[in-house]
């Protein structure tokens, strides 16, 4: 029987290179989990590789079927894209194991849906000061330069994962990226490891 690996964290943890390097781990067997979206299709991006791409119809006609797991909207200068994860044919977990990437908010709904022992989380922590230090250094670059986002998502990460948020959705084990993003790696890689030893082991 397989899980779903759901990794989280505040902005700037470096969560996103610690999922891609995951998924390389060949050893582990790893799907992903992808997310469906409507916001358009960019240059060089592939449908069923970062997302399956759906118009605003597809997205409702999911709903109406039940099969909309958790879904979140954003407004944009384009108007309003939605992320969502879909219960379909991608996702068998009678025969995989998968790794997802998302919010707090995401990993409870998930958890709902599929039970508690079918969506293992993984939370990425790095200490406030050193994740403002990295924002900054990103957004000093040419093509940033997005201050007032980085601020937003600052203190937005802070009301969405705090203690008592992180608490109620039962986020006990931590993985620190300070100082070493290779320890913390191998650390993910052997927690997910682990987990699966025990599986074939029950």
């Amino acid at each position: 029987m397989g899980r779903i690996f759901y990794m989280m964290g505040k902005s700037s943890t470096g969560k996103d290179t610690i999922f891609k390097e995951v998924m390389k781990q060949k050893d582990l067997n790893l799907k992903n989990m992808v997310l469906y979206t409507t916001r358009p299709i960019r240059e060089k991006e592939e449908n069923g590789k970062a997302y399956y791409f759906v118009d605003d119809a597809e997205a409702d006609r999911l709903q109406e079927q039940g099969k909309v797991i958790e879904m979140r909207a954003y407004h944009t200068m384009h108007g309003v894209w939605k992320y969502f994860t879909v219960d379909d044919e991608h996702t068998d977990l009678e025969k995989n194991d998968y790794l997802s990437i998302g919010t707090l908010e995401s990993y409870v709904k998930l958890k709902q849906y599929y039970g508690e022992e079918k969506v293992i989380p993984i939370y990425i922590e790095v200490e406030d000061g050193n994740r403002l230090e990295r924002a900054l250094k990103r957004e000093r670059k040419p093509q940033n330069r997005r201050f007032e986002e980085m601020c937003r998502r600052f203190l937005a990460d802070s009301e969405d994962f705090s203690e008592e948020n992180l608490k109620s959705a039962g986020i006990t084990r931590r993985f620190s990226n300070d100082n070493d993003r290779k320890e913390c790696i191998g650390n993910v890689k052997e927690f997910i490891r682990s987990c699966q030893r025990e599986e074939v082991g029950q």
